[in-house]
């Protein structure tokens, strides 16, 4: 039996120099476009290359450019929120288009899932800068991130903060979207649920809510869980909500583990979704679709926001310094079961 032929070895860029009749710095540079080569040698050395089928050696560019060509995405949810039964779901999509909008430019891209409790172990991560999901006021991984002199872009407005760059999600306009169609629904009594930690997204959801109690002469009514205990938190907090304002008939629950924590939290005290209090929360994921009944939620055109961040990380980057925002389109309602105005013959 005729053993196996061993494997071609890679051309390198000393190939492609003989090849050419150039020296290996010429090949550099006419292969980068940079420093000066003659146009037709520049041509020639390209032609060369493709024809030997020559690759430039990532590893070996890293090296030369001190660069890791690595961003990474983080989010500073913490595991009982993007976790569990979300499946990390806001992270994965916010990832899947990230990750693609990055290699397109020559960039891989780390996702770094969230952990129990305390900061990420990032210092183990070669990467030249990072994309940072709804960043607190002290968020100690931004702190970390920019410890290193690395560039940090947010998925929401860092609080505290307006110098770090960031795409704008839309939590207000979210927040008087979702509130606007509770009271279309009849809901004349609407809470407000929100996390207790720092985060831009709660409280621009806090200015809506005010601004639309004021407008429809209705007493504000907020309730705050920590994020820590998950859907278990929301379900404490709808419990005293409904004790102490046993007339709502409407809530609004910015997080979808509150929300479905919440819904729990209806039935135990012994009402009905959506007969009794109406309920709607802002990330259109599992948690909203699988919950039962599924929730009303919103689609936060995730992939528009992603590329937007990519773009923005890359111009800081490149020493660009570029915008200091980014607006995404704004958000879409996806009405389901959660909030359906109940009919007079059911």
């Amino acid at each position: 039996m005729q053993s196996p032929a061993p494997p071609k070895s890679r051309p390198t860029i000393a190939d492609v120099a003989r090849a050419a009749g150039v020296s290996t710095t010429t090949v550099s540079h006419a292969l980068n476009d940079k420093g000066y080569v003659d146009p037709q040698t520049r041509q020639r050395v390209k032609d060369v290359a493709r024809e030997l089928g020559y690759r430039p050696s990532v590893r070996a560019q890293r090296l030369r450019t001190g660069e890791a060509r690595t961003i990474a995405l983080l989010s500073s949810m913490p595991f009982e929120i993007a976790g569990g039964a979300s499946r990390l779901g806001f992270l994965m999509e916010v990832a899947a288009v990230a990750a693609a909008a990055a290699l397109t430019r020559g960039l891989a891209l780390v996702l770094v899932p969230p952990i129990m409790a305390g900061r990420l172990p990032l210092e183990q991560l070669d990467i030249d800068g990072a994309i940072v999901i709804e960043p607190t006021a002290d968020d100690a991984n931004v702190a970390h991130l920019q410890e290193r002199g690395l560039p940090v872009v947010c998925l929401g407005r860092m609080p505290g903060n307006d110098a770090l760059p960031y795409v704008d999600i839309h939590s207000f306009a979210t927040t008087a979207l979702l509130l606007r169609h509770l009271h279309e629904q009849g809901s004349r009594q609407i809470a407000l649920l929100i996390g207790a930690q720092q985060r831009n997204s709660y409280v621009e959801s806090r200015a809506a809510y005010e601004q639309f109690c004021a407008e429809h002469d209705m007493t504000p009514v907020i309730g705050v869980a920590d994020e820590a205990g998950g859907e278990e938190a929301g379900r404490e907090a709808c419990v005293a909500l409904l004790q102490q304002h046993p007339q709502l008939d409407g809530l609004c629950a910015l997080v979808d583990a509150f929300a479905v924590g919440a819904v729990q939290g209806i039935g135990d005290a012994g009402r009905r979704v959506p007969d009794d209090i109406k309920i709607a929360t802002r990330y259109d994921g599992i948690r909203a679709r699988s919950c039962r009944p599924p929730l009303t939620a919103v689609d936060l055109h995730l992939d528009e926001t992603a590329s937007q961040a990519v773009a923005l990380l890359l111009d800081h980057l490149a020493g660009k310094g570029g915008a200091a925002s980014a607006t995404p389109p704004g958000p879409s309602l996806v009405i389901r079961e959660s909030s359906a105005a109940v009919r007079d013959d059911a």
